[in-house]
């Protein structure tokens, strides 16, 4: 309990210092400290009656860490032979090699990052098509509607008239037995008895009469079939046998056209770290107290979760092609007579006509005993009463008229061409084709931060009550002054415009930027620490 008082009365002394030195040299020692730097003198007191009030409520819950500051102190004792090494990656609680008179504050150094810009496909490559329709021209084309076919006319027979001189009767010389009309032949018998009986018929003239013993001869009366008209024949005709028939006619030819079909895409979104996850060092909530050389502050490390961001891209699901559509040919139904049968010819055949022609013929010959008609040495008595003659018969001819064929029947074949319509036809002369046109990827440029180095507590040597003289603040004046900084009135007194010139000469020669006058920031103005 005497110790709980003893803290109370400390912490006491602690706030009223620690008001007296921000108001005097800016320096912070506690948690209240966090108030800025910047607050002018005059209100010193002002801010040590209220934070004399926060000490007092604060004191309260001292009793409730009596046994946390017991742990701690444990720990102190421990923790100077190992200033040198790391808790967890953390710096030692108390500043390493410090020495007697210097300050330190524990500040929080930010983590280091490095901003990366990355490439990210938002758009896959793909294609584009372009399409070029086939090309038609209408054009004639001839369709036959009729095939070639014949014809067959008849041609008659030509018939001519042929008269022919027919022998009815050779020319002859006959033996009669008068030279008068009534005279009638001598036979054979009687004449080679004639002749027997010494008479040359050889010899004899014609005109010459012998006188015989006659026999009348036989005669016969014999029919001759004589051509009155040749066999010839007689060609009919069988015209060509037709019909009419419905028959497709190609008026379009088969074609194709070519249809696009475009490339199909996908959304897809892609969760890509935009700061990765890092710990830092923030200030606690709890009671502030001086222990030690340290400057009282409680610090906490906190874990900062990673931060995403969302990328969204279209990729590429199938790519841009065609597909060929058929389109079928197109005809129409035109009548055409078409053959059935070919026309054809019969001979007929006309058999010859025969006239008959009677002639006489010589049966039996006479027998006769001649005798010269002037030698009168046979009577009359011996006479048979025949005589022969020689009589000279002229040949006998008839005429006869027949009808003859001079050029026979036949068949003109004459041709008859086929037919044909003139029809229009929509021909294709190019096909229809396609263009690629290639349409590159789209790439998004990403910017992301990596951290290179992590964010760390820090002991950093300060100007404070210890260190600090009106003096040296004067001297920090005139240095940041000769620098090109305005730092205010040079008064040895720090004030907000003061610090604003500390700070832009800190950011202009890359030195730590925080709520303290360090000791780096004196040795680059030129002014000694001591």
């Amino acid at each position: 309990m005497k110790r709980s008082v003893h803290k109370q009365a400390q912490l006491l002394k602690v706030a009223s210092a620690s008001v007296l030195a921000l108001a005097i040299t800016g320096c912070a020692s506690n948690g209240s400290g966090d108030a800025s730097i910047d607050s002018a003198s005059s209100d010193a007191s002002a801010s040590v009656s209220q934070m004399e009030a926060q000490a007092r409520a604060r004191a309260n819950e001292l009793d409730a860490r009596e046994r946390n500051l017991a742990q701690r102190e444990a720990r102190l004792a421990s923790s100077a032979s190992a200033a040198s090494s790391s808790a967890g990656g953390a710096e030692p609680l108390l500043p390493p090699n410090a020495q007697p008179g210097e300050c330190y504050a524990r500040v929080w150094v930010e983590p280091v990052y490095s901003t990366e810009t990355s490439q990210v496909l938002v758009h896959d490559s793909s294609e584009k098509i372009k399409l070029i329709p086939a090309k038609y021209q209408m054009v004639e084309k001839k369709v036959m509607v009729s095939p070639p076919s014949t014809q067959l006319t008849p041609v008659p027979a030509v018939y001519g008239t042929e008269t022919e001189t027919v022998l009815v009767s050779p020319e002859q010389t006959s033996w009669l037995t008068s030279l008068s009309g009534s005279g009638i032949p001598a036979s054979d018998k009687l004449l080679a008895a004639a002749q027997a009986s010494g008479i040359n018929l050889d010899g004899a003239q014609p005109g010459q009469c012998f006188h015989e013993h006659y026999m009348p001869p036989e005669y016969k009366t014999v029919s001759e079939q004589v051509v009155a008209s040749e066999a010839s024949n007689r060609i009919e005709t069988i015209p060509a046998k037709y019909e009419w028939v419905e028959e497709r006619v190609l008026v379009s030819e088969a074609s194709y056209t070519i249809e696009e079909v475009p490339a199909a895409f996908e959304t897809q979104s892609e969760t890509v770290i935009d700061k990765p996850a890092h710990t830092v060092w923030k200030k606690g909530t709890g009671p502030i107290q001086r222990i030690d050389e340290a400057t009282g502050e409680i610090m906490c490390l906190v874990e900062v979760p990673a931060t995403y961001k969302t990328i969204t891209k279209r990729i590429l699901k199938s790519p841009a092609s065609t597909r060929r559509v058929e389109i079928p040919a197109k005809y129409e139904t035109v009548k055409v007579r078409k053959l059935v049968n070919d026309a054809q010819q019969r001979s007929i055949d006309i058999p010859a006509q025969y006239k008959t022609v009677t002639r006489k013929e010589l049966a039996r010959d006479a027998s006769f005993v001649w005798h010269d008609t002037r030698d009168n040495t046979m009577t009359k008595e011996s006479r048979t009463g025949s005589q022969i003659c020689l009589s000279k018969t002229p040949a006998k001819y008839s005429k006869v008229t027949r009808k003859v064929v001079k050029q026979p029947a036949s068949v003109k074949e004459v041709a008859i061409p086929a037919k044909y319509e003139t029809v229009k036809v929509r021909q294709m002369v190019e096909p229809a084709r396609e263009e690629r046109i290639e349409i590159p990827a789209k790439y998004k440029s990403v910017t992301s931060q990596k951290l290179v180095k992590d964010g760390h507590m820090q002991w950093r040597s300060i100007l404070c009550e210890t260190n600090m003289t009106a003096n040296r603040i004067t001297s920090i004046q005139r240095a940041l002054d000769k620098a090109g900084y305005d730092p205010g009135p040079i008064d040895g007194i720090i004030g907000k415009q003061t610090i604003q010139a500390v700070n832009a000469f800190q950011r202009a020669n890359s030195l730590p930027v925080d709520k303290y006058l360090n000791i780096q920031t004196l040795r680059k103005l030129g002014v000694s620490a001591k």
